[in-house]
């Protein structure tokens, strides 16, 4: 039995790129997501309490598993950041609603010096793409963002990448839905240049469990504005 935190790490090859994949019961997004991986990047699928074949289905893929019993996005979107050994370590959801493909267009902003932290601005690709509760709470939270944290971006979205090293050193400390705005607030104090590029966004796979939901996106919202309360 896997302890929690525990890599399951396949040693075929050394990654250029880690790609850390929280999953909560996505095994029927899973094969399509890992499917498109590109070459050199190695998917960290963190199971954060599946009921269903996710972890199976990802080792049979060859992903690198880890078991995160902590539930929580940014309890398992840390676990995977620990569970990296690549050079730059990049996040993305395991429901299909972004195209893993696209990453090499994000991590070539930051192999280039030109960037810290890229992050993925999501463009929907069909109407019911990005539910509007989920889209209003976003522009809202993009505003207070600005406000509070004087960090001007358009979307705090779930793909993002930057450095090992540099995610290691800023100490993340969230382990819920604030895990991702925790991540730019600090990487914001700490003078890193921060960067944004439109990435097709379509409707996930499966049942969503954060900002698919009314419910989900209130609790996403709540954690973020404690975070933003605590900005000086």
């Amino acid at each position: 039995m896997t302890e929690p935190g525990a890599a399951d790490v396949p040693q075929a090859s050394i990654a250029l790129v880690d790609v850390v994949l929280p999953c909560l019961n996505e095994a029927a997004a899973l094969p399509w997501v890992l499917s498109r991986l590109p070459e050199g990047y190695r998917a960290i699928v963190v199971d954060n309490g599946s009921t269903d074949a996710s972890a199976e289905i990802a080792r049979a893929a060859g992903a690198t598993v880890v078991a995160e019993s902590r539930r929580g996005f940014g309890a398992a979107a840390h676990a995977g950041l620990l569970a990296a050994t690549a050079p730059i370590v990049a996040f993305c959801d395991a429901d299909a609603s972004m195209d893993p493909s696209i990453l090499p267009v994000l991590v070539k902003r930051i192999t280039d010096g030109r960037t810290e932290l890229i992050l993925g601005r999501r463009v929907p690709t069909t109407r019911g793409a990005w539910p509007l509760h989920a889209r209003f709470a976003n522009r809202a939270l993009s505003f207070l963002i600005k406000r509070r944290a004087r960090i001007a971006i358009k979307d705090l979205g779930p793909m993002r990448a930057a450095n090992r090293e540099g995610l290691l050193s800023l100490d993340l400390q969230d382990r819920r839905s604030g895990y991702p705005l925790e991540m730019l607030l600090k990487a914001s104090a700490a003078g890193w240049r921060i960067e944004e590029l439109d990435t097709p966004y379509s409707p996930r796979v499966g049942r969503s469990k954060v900002t698919g939901t009314i419910r989900g996106t209130y609790i996403a919202v709540k954690d973020m504005s404690k975070l933003l309360r605590e900005v000086r």
